[in-house]
């Protein structure tokens, strides 16, 4: 894709130099960790991911953190740079990637404090400036000794030398979201009364000895950059100012070839959401920062803050506020969107709706990225490539929820001729009960880009035509695919007169469905429909009380998709009562009781109860066709109630398999 200039992108698609290299285009995927390393080395499983993101045209990938001291494994799962051991990893990826015309560079890295787990599950050691606390991780670390200091400023210039010895084009020293330099320059974090503390300039000085040592390390033909957050967030935290004067000066001593902006702090709950903002931040919102740091430098600045879709990159860089876009959820989401773009063919690409789930929410959890969109990020070397079948077949999809669509798409990209059948007037199952609730309403782009790769691969979509055993027979297919999802389940609650007791998912149909005053919301499952159904109330004037089983609302969701969420029902007065389960109802009474103890607590005053439990699988269809002799394939909420991932994947898995 080098020097393709599309006329609806001129900026975008405009080659980039970073120093000694250029990249061909200004679409960025920055360091992010996948959760693809084996004992700290690079994995086929990593190349292949990169790879893809590569062949979709991305111009610059930044492979995600590798540690340059042993004091700097952060997770059980970090790269290392610490011995020529990861050169061979490195080689094999910069094989894989650099056919493309991708440049490719590595992030050098120490968290200093923000450690989050070690190998064996034992609480590891952590080093710092000083030995102050951090709020997030809760570790407290040790001091770290000059000599110590001296170690790790070398251990940067070494891992940069091994990095580029094995092919890379340049390094990134990664001194943001409050990670070892940004911690160094901080005074709330650095207490130190020697050379390396005290005065801006003793406080900078790490990071000065770690550019130059980095800068000799990987020699005068690479490329060398810094990541920082303009702003962490964090009252206690590094102040913008600070932090700004540290790039400028960089710059003016010329050991910098790009400065790339980012916001947040690993430090605190609410900094660290902006690690990877979830669709409650606006696009871009990271530009303007970005913007007034370009005036005062002058090396290419790159920003990141959910910069989903080229329209967007390319007026924040028309704009002038910055040199080229961070698209990393973008790219996990549709690798191929740069191709795509550059073919006019907008429609087609998968945008990200920064739900958080798949890609940083599976990183948390300690699994390979993803995502709910694209089952087959993370699992290119299964599903990476459409392999056509030599065995073509007629194939009958009843839903067109998630689960459906994905495997019509699937099934008829690999040359099976597919219709689908979907009871409503538009398909998307339970997405479109979820793009009616507060603060999701992005999510709905999930239906239209499952439905966008259903009709690109060729799938006759039929929708307002319900389904029984019959008209099966009568299309008499090769293959039946079920997905028609779930019903809502109702726990059994005892009831005394005529309560209103009335199930979530009604209530999003159907806002005036729920009674009027004062709402008890029963919340079971602790993640979307029951916060979102309390938000929605709440807008409609009602008074809502939300009862969770968990510790508290939404403890399913990803961490910075949930701190959004309780913020706003502290802002739209929704009272939560976490630890409890609904038990019974009567005209003016909840009555629930702990979970942990079993203790009776009433909440008094409850015009009605919102039972938010999750749904049960519809699997009439599937036993019907089984009592006649056929063997359906059952995919999504209609095999086991889960969320929109597991649907895709079911989706994935099972046209694959055909």
């Amino acid at each position: 894709m080098s020097g393709v200039t599309p006329a609806r992108f001129p900026h975008l698609f405009r080659p980039l130099r970073l120093g000694p290299v250029e990249a061909p285009n200004r679409i960025v995927s920055s360091g992010h960790d996948t959760v693809m390393v084996d004992n700290g080395l690079v994995t086929d499983q990593l190349i292949a991911y990169h790879e893809a993101r590569a062949r979709g045209g991305a111009g610059c990938i930044v492979i995600q953190v590798a540690g340059v001291h042993e004091t700097a494994r952060y997770t059980s799962h970090v790269l290392m740079a610490t011995s020529d051991e990861c050169i061979p990893g490195y080689r094999a990826l910069a094989g894989a990637v650099h056919p493309f015309g991708t440049v490719l560079l590595g992030q050098l890295f120490h968290p200093g404090r923000e450690v989050m787990e070690s190998v064996d599950g034992s609480a590891p050691v952590a080093v710092a400036p000083s030995a102050i606390p951090t709020e997030r991780f809760r570790v407290t670390p040790r001091a770290l000794r000059g000599e110590e200091v001296a170690e790790i400023v070398a251990g940067y210039g070494a891992a940069a030398e091994r990095l580029i010895r094995a092919g890379l084009d340049g390094v990134e020293v990664v001194a943001s979201h409050g990670y070892l330099p940004a911690q160094f320059l901080s005074p709330h974090v650095n207490r130190r009364e020697d050379a390396y503390g005290g005065s801006r300039e003793n406080r900078r000085r790490f990071l000065d000895e770690v550019m130059d040592a980095v800068r000799a390390g990987a020699g005068p033909a690479a490329a060398v950059g810094l990541r920082i957050s303009l702003d962490e967030h964090d009252p206690a935290g590094l102040d913008v100012d600070e932090a700004t004067e540290a790039v400028v000066a960089l710059a003016a001593r010329g050991v910098l070839d790009y400065v790339s902006v980012t916001t947040g702090t690993s430090a605190t709950l609410g900094g660290s959401d902006h690690i990877a903002p979830d669709m409650g931040f606006a696009n871009g919102y990271v530009a303007p920062a970005a913007a007034r740091l370009r005036t005062q430098v002058d090396v290419p600045i790159l920003v990141a803050g959910r910069i989903n879709q080229p329209q967007e990159a390319e007026r924040i860089l028309s704009n002038g506020q910055a040199d080229a876009c961070v698209m990393t959820r973008a790219l996990i989401c549709d690798p191929e969107m740069p191709r795509r773009a550059v073919a006019g063919e907008l429609d087609d690409i998968r945008s990200c709706v920064g739900c958080n789930q798949a890609c940083i929410g599976h990183f948390h959890q300690g699994h390979p990225i993803s995502c709910i969109q694209r089952p087959e990020t993370g699992r290119e070397r299964r599903y990476g490539t459409v392999v056509r079948t030599r065995d073509p077949r007629r194939v009958l999809v009843v839903g067109g929820g998630p689960a459906g669509l994905k495997a019509a798409a699937v099934a008829a990209s690999r040359g099976h001729a597919v219709r689908l059948y979907e009871a409503g007037r538009r398909v998307g199952g339970q997405v479109l009960l979820a793009e009616r609730l507060p603060g999701r309403e992005e999510f709905g782009g999930v239906a239209d880009n499952l439905r966008r790769e259903a009709q690109r691969a060729g799938v006759e979509i039929i929708v307002g035509q319900w389904v029984d055993a019959d008209l099966v027979e009568r299309d008499d297919p090769e293959v039946v695919i079920v997905a028609t999802g779930a019903r809502p389940y109702t726990p059994p609650v005892e009831r005394q007169g005529s309560p209103r007791v009335v199930d979530a998912w009604s209530v999003v149909h159907d806002v005036g469905s729920a009674p009027d005053g004062h709402v008890l919301v029963a919340d079971s499952r602790g993640e979307w429909t029951g916060l979102g159904v309390a938000r929605l109330l709440a807008r409609a004037g009602r008074r809502v009380t939300l009862a969770v089983t968990g510790y508290a609302a939404g403890d399913r969701l990803q961490q910075y998709v949930r701190d959004g969420q309780l913020v706003a029902l502290e802002r739209e007065g929704v009272v939560t009562r976490p630890l409890l389960r609904l038990g019974g109802v009567d005209e003016d009474t909840a009555y629930l009781e702990s979970v942990l103890t079993g203790s009776p607590v009433l909440v008094e005053d409850v015009d009605g109860v919102v039972v938010s439990a999750g749904g049960a699988p519809d699997a009439a269809l599937a036993e019907a066709l089984r009592e006649r002799g056929r063997a359906p394939i059952v995919v999504g909420d209609a095999r086991a109630p889960r969320t929109v991932e597991e649907a895709v994947l079911d989706g994935l898995v099972a046209a694959s398999d055909l």
